[in-house]
Parts: C-alpha cells; sequence; structure tokens
C-alpha cells in the first residue's frame, strides 16, 4: 500500500520509466539502437538511479559504434553494481577499443580476481594483447581461456586473428576452421578465412569464402570492395567491375569503388573512362590517396607537364605511404624539372619501412641534375649496396665518377657493369661511350696540363 501522494507519483514515474526500457529492448533486439537509445535515455530522465539501464544503455552505444561514450555509462553502471563481472569486461572491451590499453588490462584482471573462471576476461585480452603486439602473452591468455572452455569459438576467432596480425596464416586459417566448426554464423568469419587464404596464395577457396560471407551480407560494402580488390588482383577484371559498380549502387558516393573501378578501365587501356572514375572518387572524398596520382600519370603521357606538377602537388600533401607510388612521383617530378619535389619524393620513400634501392637511385639522379656529383655518388653507391647487381646503378656511378675525374673507379664500375651484363643493350654501348669519353677527357686534361707547363716555362724564360 502506498503511504503517500509522492509514493504514488514515484511509482507512477518508475512504471512509466519502465515501460520505456521494455520498449527500448525491443526496439533493440530489431536493430533499431537509435530509438532504443532514446528510449533508454527518456527512463534515465525519469530520475531513477538503476544500473542495469546505465549498462543497457552502453550496450546501445557499443551497436552504434560510439564506445567513448558507452564507458561513461558503464562506468555508471558500475556505481550502482561495482562488482558486476559483465559490466568490469565490457568496460574493459571498450578501453580496448579506444586504444587505452593499460586501462583494459587493468579492468580485466579486476574480472579475474573477482571471478577467475570467467572466461570471457581471458578471452576479451587477446585483443588487448594482440593491439599491444605482445603476442606471446595473447596466445598465453588463449591457452587459460581454454582451460576453462575450449569450445569458445570466439577465443578462436580472436587468436585467429593473432596470428594473422603475426603473418602465420596456416595457423590463423586453422582457428578460424575452427571458429566456424563451433559456429557456423560467426560474425565474418568467411570474410576473415577468405583474406587469410587470399594473401597466402589459396585463390580458389579465398573466392568460395568471400561469395559465402556475400551471402550472408549481401550489401557490406567492406566485403565487397575486398572482393573486387581480389578479382582484380586476379586479373578477373570484369567480375571486379561488377562488383565495384555493385558496391555504387547501394551507396554512389562511396569514393574507393569510384578509384578501383578507374583501376579496372586503366587496366583495360580505356583511359577516358578511367579519368572520370579518378576524377568521381576525388568529388566524393578530397582525401582519398590514389585518383590524382594515376590522373598525374595519364596526364604525364600525354605530356601535360602543368596538370601533372599540380597533381602530384595535392597528391604528395595528401602523405603518401606506398614507396612504389612515391619513386613513380619521384621520376615524373624530375622528367618535368621539378628538382626539389623529386627530391622530396625519393626522401619520402627513404623514410618507409622497406627501405629500396630505386629510392636511393631516384635521390642520387636528382643531386647529380643538381650537380652535387659527391652527394649523387653517395646515394648510388647505398643503391649499389642493396641491390649489387643491377647494371643501371654501376653505370650511373661510372657516370658520376667521372664527372669527379676519379678514373680508376669509372675503370672499376664499367667493369662491373659488363660482369653483370656483358653482350645486353643498351649497357654495353653506354659502357663503350663512357670509357671513350673518359680517355678523351683524360687526354684532353693531359694536353691541357702540358700546355700550361709549357706557357709557364716561357713566362719563366
Amino acid at each position: 500500500m502506498l503511504d503517500s501522494q509522492d509514493d504514488f507519483e514515484f511509482t507512477h514515474e518508475w512504471d512509466q520509466a519502465e515501460q520505456m526500457v521494455i520498449e527500448a529492448f525491443e526496439l533493440y533486439e530489431n536493430g533499431q539502437m537509435t530509438e532504443a537509445l532514446e528510449k533508454l535515455d527518456s527512463a534515465i530522465q525519469q530520475g531513477t538511479e538503476h544500473g542495469e539501464w546505465y549498462f543497457n544503455t552502453g550496450l546501445t552505444l557499443d551497436s552504434l559504434e560510439q564506445y567513448e561514450k558507452a564507458i561513461e555509462f558503464y562506468e555508471k553502471a558500475l556505481e550502482c553494481m561495482p562488482d558486476d563481472i559483465e559490466v568490469i569486461n565490457c568496460l574493459g572491451v571498450n578501453y580496448t577499443r579506444t586504444a587505452q590499453y593499460d586501462l583494459a588490462l587493468a579492468t580485466f584482471e579486476r574480472v579475474e580476481r573477482l571471478d577467475p573462471a570467467f572466461e570471457p576476461c581471458y578471452c576479451n585480452r587477446i585483443i588487448t594483447y594482440t593491439e599491444m603486439e605482445q603476442y606471446d602473452k595473447a596466445e598465453q591468455m588463449f591457452y587459460m581461456a581454454q582451460q576453462i572452455n575450449p569450445d569458445c569459438p570466439l577465443c578462436y576467432y580472436n587468436i585467429g586473428n593473432s596470428l594473422f596480425t603475426q603473418s602465420e596464416y596456416d595457423r590463423a586459417i586453422w582457428c578460424w576452421e575452427k571458429c566456424a566448426e563451433l559456429e557456423p554464423n560467426h560474425p565474418q568469419i568467411h570474410y576473415r578465412l577468405a583474406q587469410a587464404c587470399w594473401i597466402s596464395g589459396q585463390g580458389k577457396r579465398a573466392r568460395e569464402e568471400f561469395l559465402l560471407e556475400l551471402r550472408k551480407n549481401p550489401m557490406n560494402l567492406e566485403i565487397l570492395l575486398d572482393f573486387g580488390l581480389f578479382l582484380l588482383e586476379s586479373g578477373d577484371l570484369e567480375s571486379a567491375r561488377e562488383k565495384f559498380n555493385r558496391i555504387l549502387e547501394f551507396d554512389e558516393t562511396f569514393a574507393p569503388a569510384h578509384f578501383y573501378l578507374g583501376e579496372v578501365f586503366r587496366l583495360q587501356q580505356d583511359f577516358n573512362r578511367a579519368s572520370r572514375c579518378y576524377a568521381n572518387a576525388i568529388k566524393c572524398d578530397e582525401k582519398l590517396v590514389g585518383p590524382r596520382f594515376r590522373l598525374a600519370e595519364i596526364e604525364f603521357s600525354e605530356g601535360n607537364t602543368i596538370d601533372v606538377i599540380q597533381l602530384l602537388h595535392k597528391e604528395f600533401q595528401l602523405g603518401v605511404g606506398d614507396i612504389d607510388v612515391l619513386l613513380a612521383m619521384g621520376w615524373m617530378f624530375l622528367h618535368a624539372g621539378r628538382l626539389t619535389d623529386a627530391s622530396n619524393c625519393f626522401m619520402q620513400a627513404l623514410n618507409e619501412v622497406e627501405v629500396s634501392y630505386e629510392a636511393f637511385f631516384g635521390l642520387g639522379m636528382s643531386l647529380a641534375v643538381h650537380e652535387d656529383h659527391e652527394g649523387a655518388l653517395e646515394c648510388i653507391e647505398q643503391a649499389i649496396a642493396l641491390a649489387p647487381n643491377r647494371p643501371e646503378l654501376r653505370l650511373c656511378a661510372g657516370w658520376l665518377n667521372y664527372k669527379l675525374q676519379r678514373w680508376n673507379e669509372v675503370e672499376e664500375n664499367i667493369g662491373k657493369c659488363r660482369q653483370i651484363h656483358p653482350t645486353q643493350e643498351p649497357y654495353r654501348s653506354r659502357c663503350r661511350q663512357l670509357l671513350r669519353a673518359m680517355r678523351c677527357k683524360k687526354l684532353l686534361l693531359y694536353c691541357q696540363k702540358w700546355y700550361e707547363r709549357k706557357i709557364k716555362k716561357s713566362t719563366a724564360a
């Protein structure tokens, strides 16, 4: 029995809030996350403290990928339910998602102290340690989780991700196969298998896994894009084109689909249609790396130097990280006479993880055009150290030593160039030309010195 009007109003408000929470749950189950969130917010606004409602709000925010905000609600839920391991576990997951790894580990350890048999606190630490690149600890967590539940599909999925990151593709495939066996409908399991099979050279199976995943998620643009890239790389241009077009049917502003559709047309030598696709990609996403470079290549082939320079400048400002693209940009800048821009591209290529001889070669040529022959030779020698059997590097080193009048080094590099390709043109003829030029130069210098000595003697007499 209610003792007062205040009690009656409180109970009425509570009933209303409870009804909103029930409605929110139904909306959540139907995938209407935004509407569910609004209902939960309205229930909480009634002024009643209820940890479960905060927890449900956090879960809904997770579904909307609003992880920072979800953390706030999990923390509020813990104020009401300080030892609820489900809430603490979800908080740890979101700390990992937001790259707060130390907090995540501390949170999962808190769960372990409360209930050492709670398997998810080990399973989720696999992800955290993988993100931290502490792969041994990730594997240790996998085996600890196995002691509690040897048939957890998420454990196999997570350790598969860790192994994939380490390029252990066969082991990753085995783990994902086990996950699929335990839970055939595990989210994106066939997609992950497709990626691993693709990168490990199992093309036929990769195609099959992509198709299995698309049967479950036919409108997933990320999977469609990756499948299109797989087909593009496999040389199945028409099938790749169909996938990129299908993406654009779902979302005509999806910039990567425009770009890779352009790649299909470029490989088919249809440069007009490729250019239109690249232009569309830029319209959809001005910060997308790639389309300006491809347009610059097309303009370069047509001799439009001004357009090439403008496009390459904008592309470089986007922060290109692909070494092959940087090298190509550097050579185009060099041909256009933009020596500083060319040097910047080659220097950026040298800053990448995998240093290539081409970057040193290009930078050396840029410095040579600047007539910094010493600096250029130093770069070429670095390139030779990385690729000692490249005849063009030996020839270039010979030419730079010729400029520096180091005759023994010229002959040494010509000799090594001939050893690499004793009969191949154009190196054979260029070696002869450089050798003749060196002999003529030496003769000219000898004559000049002889003449200078003669004049000096005549003056002294």
